[in-house]
């Protein structure tokens, strides 16, 4: 496998205007310390991309729509030769911000949906109103001809919605649907009592496993659950009607389960960059060295990049090249990223022999 960086998200700002019970970003308390970055920095900071690397950059937050002068950044980083993309809850998307998305050359966004109804999306995301806005904005990006994805994140008190906001994500014309399974992590801390069992975690990726083999239109794709490349592996032996892997443009491709600090990482508003949006350690800070060093230098990239050295289960198992286990998951859970995936139920092939 080669380490190469494919997709970055970059947290542009930690303001945002909702209050979402799994997000480290969405509260005063987080904004504190945490000063937005200058349109010069911003500048500065893709220059030292592009003369790496040109992954797809994911302009995150907060909700970036709440800078002033994120096209400018969008257009700069498209003129670097960049895949410029936006994540946003939708909230601020109009007619006049689309426009803007595409002169800046914005050619891909998500939207978060995380239940079919207003009453279940709106208290995952404590703000009333959530749940129209995202209606609102997918029906401005297809007006607009804006292609989007949906991101749709799950935890106990809104699983049972899985397959719900799916047909939704299909009704409302969006080219992507990522089923997330909640990380630990910032606000996420308190969610552990509310993290999907492992038991239904494993059936959750056989659902989608025979979803995913009738789905011909909608590309789907389980995240932050490397285990559906076990599971995929499993169940395609001898399957002669298992699900063909098919893969966005903006994506960085369906081969493995975990990419963070692999293929993907996070440059936080700080500037740290962590493996991924849920991984809270840092391999290095932006304003201090060269992104090209932190990837290829840090010794944090390095562990996560060497599979033999996992522990536990993982450590045995002999899907760990295309699965690897969550490692932002083993981190929350036991304090030791390179632990084994907890909620995975499988027992490695060498256990069982021992």
């Amino acid at each position: 496998m080669e380490f190469e960086p494919k997709w970055i998200a970059w947290e542009v700002t930690r303001h945002c205007n909702l209050r979402c019970v799994h997000c480290r970003s969405s509260s005063e308390l987080a904004i504190q310390g945490h000063p937005d970055f200058s349109l010069s920095e911003a500048k500065r900071i893709l220059d030292d991309i592009s003369s790496y690397a040109k992954p797809v950059v994911v302009l995150s937050g907060g909700e970036p729509l709440l800078r002033e002068d994120v096209f400018e950044i969008a257009g700069y980083g498209t003129d670097k030769g960049l895949r410029m993309c936006m994540a946003t809850n939708g909230m601020l998307v109009t007619d006049e911000i689309a426009g803007k998305m595409k002169d800046s050359g914005i050619k891909m966004c998500s939207l978060s949906l995380d239940g079919a109804t207003a009453a279940v999306h709106d208290d995952f995301r404590s703000v009333q109103g959530a749940f129209d806005g995202v209606m609102r904005a997918a029906e401005v990006f297809r007006n607009n001809g804006i292609s989007f994805l949906i991101n749709s994140s799950f935890t106990r008190r809104n699983q049972e919605e899985i397959p719900k906001v799916y047909e939704l994500a299909k009704k409302i014309g969006a080219t992507a649907w990522y089923m997330f399974m909640i990380v630990p992590t910032g606000r996420g801390d308190d969610l552990m009592n509310e993290l999907i069992s492992s038991e239904d975690y494993e059936n959750l990726l056989n659902w989608h496993y025979d979803m995913e083999k009738q789905e011909d239109e909608l590309l789907v794709r389980p995240t932050c659950a490397p285990s559906y490349y076990r599971v995929l592996r499993q169940r395609a032996k001898g399957d002669a009607a298992a699900p063909e892997r098919r893969n966005l443009k903006f994506s960085t491709g369906g081969s493995k389960g975990c990419l963070a600090g692999q293929l993907i990482c996070l440059i936080d508003v700080d500037g740290n960059v962590l493996p991924c949006s849920y991984f809270p350690r840092p391999a290095g800070n932006i304003r201090e060295q060269s992104f090209r060093d932190i990837w290829e230098d840090s010794e944090l990239f390095h562990d996560l990049r060497d599979f033999k050295s996992y522990k536990g289960r993982c450590g045995a198992c002999e899907y760990v090249n295309v699965c690897g286990g969550c490692r932002a998951r083993a981190y929350a859970v036991s304090g030791d990223y390179m632990a084994e995936e907890p909620f995975c139920s499988h027992v490695p092939f060498k256990m069982k022999k021992d």
